[in-house]
């Protein structure tokens, strides 16, 4: 999809977060559930906060295939019941909860299609962004790439905190620029720390667990 497209996406996201009255709910994200690098934890272990889950269904992302507003739209052959329900059971929110707007937007290919879906509760640290490869002639979806910001702007402060308990090394120099958290693993979060603020520039990502306060890994980037 074209960057603009993508652009206007992120935008209409914001918007909605900005007017909802709805409650606020890389790869290194794939080590959230190995071995922790940083030692015990250094406070006692806290309730990892709400669980992700699934709160979609196949009608409910029909229906927003269907009243897409993206320049473009959402390509017919995917606005079925199939590949409606593939799509939802793809979809985590931080809490569980609906966002105030689900947003979507696509585009084929000559044998299988981009869906980008997008949604962020209000007062979120961003927006949560699902880049999904769909094959239409077998109903099938699978998740190319997620940018999760959709937790509360409110945990920024503690993650922070947490990223200087364990890892001041690492961070020396560094600005925070984003947190990303993780479907699979509640209570842990993906750090970027850049030497620009921006996810960008050069710097070092952290894996942590917030629960825990313990750091699960660390890499430059």
């Amino acid at each position: 999809m074209a960057p603009h497209h993508l652009a206007v996406l992120l935008l209409t996201v914001a918007l909605a977060a900005c007017t909802a009255t709805a409650p606020v709910a890389s790869q290194a994200v794939a080590t959230a559930s190995g071995t922790p690098s940083g030692g015990e934890p250094t406070a006692e272990p806290t309730s990892p906060g709400p669980v992700p889950a699934r709160p979609y269904d196949g009608a409910a992302v029909l229906r927003a295939m269907r009243d897409s507003r993206r320049p473009g739209g959402v390509p017919a052959e995917l606005q079925t019941r199939q590949i409606a329900a593939a799509v939802a059971n793809e979809l985590w929110t931080w809490n569980g909860e609906r966002w105030p707007q689900l947003v979507i937007g696509g585009s084929c290919g000559p044998s299988t299609c981009t869906l980008e879906v997008a949604g962020s509760p209000a007062e979120a640290a961003g927006a949560d962004l699902y880049v999904l490869r769909v094959d239409p002639a077998n109903a099938v979806a699978s998740v190319e790439s997620r940018d999760l910001h959709g937790y509360p702007a409110r945990l920024d402060g503690a993650l922070k905190a947490i990223a200087t308990e364990v890892a001041p090394d690492a961070i020396v120099g560094l600005r925070f620029a984003s947190a990303q958290w993780i479907p699979s693993a509640p209570g842990q979060y993906l750090l970027a720390y850049r030497s620009g603020g921006e996810e960008r520039s050069p710097g070092v990502d952290l894996l942590v667990d917030a629960a825990r306060r313990t750091l699960l890994d660390r890499h430059p980037v």
